[in-house]
């Protein structure tokens, strides 16, 4: 199992002083909440059954800091996968693929039973799938640990800096909209779309790869999550245009979503990064090239002037989110777990319902190989 970086030292929360612009925050589209109503989630407010699983309700403490994370050495497993992968898709799953180029369906399949082979063979699937959601899963169910156990085989966990995760499990990052939650309203007073195209947490100097999300409490209705092919996306553009965006490198910021929360008076576990990543990003495993910029955290291309870097920025933005044609769209049933690769892919969740029903999910983001590219090949 991959460690996990959890040492901590306790000192007063402060914001960090390239917080103090309040400009940088309208760069980024927050969705995270920073606190809930106790009352609801234990079921005491009418209309609203409790929460499924009380011990995944997110805390907040803002005494714990993070020191920064140091970089480590990566091992992907996908690369000792059978590629006809026979302890992923016995003859009894059900397999069905959403679109030709990105989504699959598993039934039959229980990961949490998964050999080390199996795992393997995990994550190749998902990095040629790009995203695979699991039913009738046994997932939420594991113990906290054992949960954490299971997806330290892909990678060191990520600690958000600024999420609620469940209390005693920084590891485990919490997407909660509690029971009768309408602010969703005053988001839509200020922004047209709720959707907000991105890969995990891209600042990190090693951002995640094989990751993992599971349903704990959802809407009837409402709430998929999008996904986007990042590796057809590339392959769509021309071969001159491809070998233009081979060598560039663009900036990625965590610093917007940080102030963010400090804005908020919630907490920042760890002082906000930067990071410089390639535009076109190589899978390990697969050798597939990916476009690896999001509007969420790119910021700039390295040596391009402002309005240079704009236009080609927004140019790969819109490509990447207007390309319905390599998209997905997950729904969520009870027993999900979704996996997708964070290298290739982009996501967005949705807020489209409107009854205050409660959204709860669980994700698990073990860390990867620092991006890097191979040469442009025509």
């Amino acid at each position: 199992m991959a460690p996990s970086a959890t040492a901590t030292v306790t000192e007063a929360a402060s914001a960090p002083k390239q917080l103090k612009d309040p400009r940088i925050a309208g760069q980024y589209k927050e969705f995270q909440t920073y606190h809930f109503s106790q009352e609801a989630e234990e079921g005491k407010v009418e209309g609203f059954e409790a929460a499924k699983y009380p011990h995944y309700l997110p805390t907040w403490d803002k005494t714990l800091k993070y020191p920064p994370l140091e970089p480590f050495e990566h091992y992907e497993h996908g690369k000792d996968a059978d590629t006809s992968f026979p302890e992923l898709l016995p003859e009894s799953a059900q397999v069905t693929h959403l679109t030709p180029t990105i989504g699959t369906e598993v039934r039959g399949v229980q990961l949490s039973s998964l050999s080390d082979a199996g795992k393997d063979q995990l994550a190749r699937y998902v990095a040629e799938r790009k995203v695979v959601a699991f039913r009738n899963q046994d997932f939420k169910d594991l113990s906290i640990p054992e949960a954490l156990k299971f997806g330290g085989y892909f990678g060191r966990h990520h600690i958000h800096p600024t999420s609620g995760a469940p209390a005693g499990h920084p590891e485990i990052h919490l997407v909660h909209r509690g029971a009768g939650d309408n602010r969703a309203d005053m988001y839509f007073c200020q922004r047209v779309s709720s959707v907000a195209w991105h890969s995990d947490v891209s600042y990190e100097q090693q951002p995640p790869g094989t990751t993992f999300l599971y349903i704990l409490d959802t809407p009837e209705t409402g709430g998929d999550t999008l996904f986007s092919n990042a590796v057809e996306a590339y392959n769509r553009l021309s071969p001159l245009f491809q070998e233009r965006l081979h060598g560039l490198k663009a900036t990625h910021s965590g610093v917007e979503q940080v102030a963010v929360a400090n804005a908020r008076g919630s907490i920042n576990r760890r002082e906000p990064v930067t990071n410089v990543h390639p535009i076109v990003r190589t899978h390990p495993a697969t050798g597939e090239k990916a476009l690896y910029v999001n509007p969420q955290f790119t910021r700039e291309i390295v040596g391009l002037k402002r309005e240079e870097s704009d236009a080609i920025l927004k140019f790969l933005y819109d490509h990447i989110a207007f390309g319905a044609d390599f998209q997905a769209r997950v729904k969520w049933e009870e027993g999900t777990v979704v996996v997708w690769d964070n290298r290739v892919t982009q996501h967005s969740a949705l807020l489209d319902w409107k009854n205050g029903q409660r959204r709860h999910l669980a994700r698990i983001t073990p860390q990867a190989e620092r991006p890097y590219e191979t040469p442009f090949v025509n």
